[in-house]
């Protein structure tokens, strides 16, 4: 059953006394982070998303505002998710530095780091570079678009292919050792930083940081529906890049078809099932993944609730 982290939720609430059929969010620009938000925005239930709107990144975000299920709210100013920050202006540095991040997480892999380029990042925040395993998706992406063959790339992604390569890479973020020590670890540094703001990301910030971002808001007592539609709301915000990108390579003739990347470029709810449904298969469902597979313990779950729900 897929409700709320039984043991571990209840251990973090008594401390502290989403391209399915959900609803996608209009999001707001977000203030200064550590303050109540006061730009406008769209309510879903009592649950506020804002984005840190940037002009080298498009969805990069603050995890505050949502909804557990007794009705506290996740703290804005605490959380951040973000897609590749290699791009960013002096002007979004700027920006990025009003956030006071003590540290920032990247998830890519060196091959993404090097064809997207280092973070850019204001002084102050450690960077951590943290890989997590894609199978090669960057890689393989990468090279379909590079035969320049209509009948290749239809091979290489078209029939289903690109969407099972998706449903295997979010499989392994629950069987790969080393993911789980990454994303583990990265719970554990939340839980550990006395109110210094962390964010994490990847370079489209949408499936390793989605996984991230669910299991986090999950931990804390988010119900599914919510953090589902937070991890489905990222097709909202990359809409119009992405579409950008695969009207480039077309016009670049790269691609006669550059509709096949949609599913590499889009989060699917059902990417996110095949993940918990591997959870669910390996440990006995999330409680199991994030007790034994991450390896988070009840202080550490503790810390997380105690730093983030108010």
């Amino acid at each position: 059953m897929r409700t709320i982290p039984g043991r571990l939720a209840a251990v973090a609430v008594a401390s502290v006394i989403t391209l399915g059929v959900l609803p996608t969010c209009a999001v707001a620009d977000a203030p200064a982070p550590a303050a109540a938000p006061t730009a406008p925005h769209h309510h879903w239930g009592a649950d506020a998303v804002h984005r840190i709107a940037l002009q080298g990144a498009v969805n990069v975000r603050d995890l505050g505002g949502y909804r557990t299920g007794l009705g506290r709210h996740v703290r804005y100013g605490q959380v951040f998710r973000a897609d590749g920050l290699g791009k960013l202006t002096d002007a979004d540095v700027a920006r990025l530095s009003e956030l006071h991040l003590r540290t920032v997480v990247d998830f890519r892999v060196p091959l993404e780091v090097q064809r997207e380029g280092a973070d850019r990042l204001p002084d102050g925040p450690s960077a951590l570079p943290r890989p997590v395993n894609d199978l090669g998706l960057y890689e393989k992406t990468m090279a379909a678009i590079g035969t320049r063959d209509p009948a290749k790339q239809q091979e290489l992604l078209g029939d289903g292919k690109a969407e099972a390569l998706m449903r295997s890479i979010y499989r392994t973020f629950v069987t790969d050792r080393e993911n789980r020590e990454r994303f583990g670890q990265t719970l554990r540094d939340i839980a550990a930083h006395d109110r210094s703001p962390l964010l994490y990301h990847c370079t489209s910030g949408k499936d390793r940081t989605g996984w991230v971002s669910y299991l986090l808001l999950r931990t804390v007592g988010v119900p599914d529906h919510t953090a589902t539609g937070d991890y489905l709301l990222s097709n909202e915000l990359r809409a119009e890049a992405d579409r950008e990108t695969r009207e480039a390579l077309k016009k670049a003739g790269l691609m006669e078809n550059p509709d096949l990347l949609i599913p590499l470029q889009e989060v699917r709810e059902d990417y996110l099932r095949a993940a918990l449904d591997q959870a669910e298969k390996d440990y006995g469902g999330l409680d199991g993944y994030l007790r034994k597979g991450l390896g988070l313990d009840t202080a550490t779950v503790v810390g997380l609730s105690a730093r983030l729900v108010r």
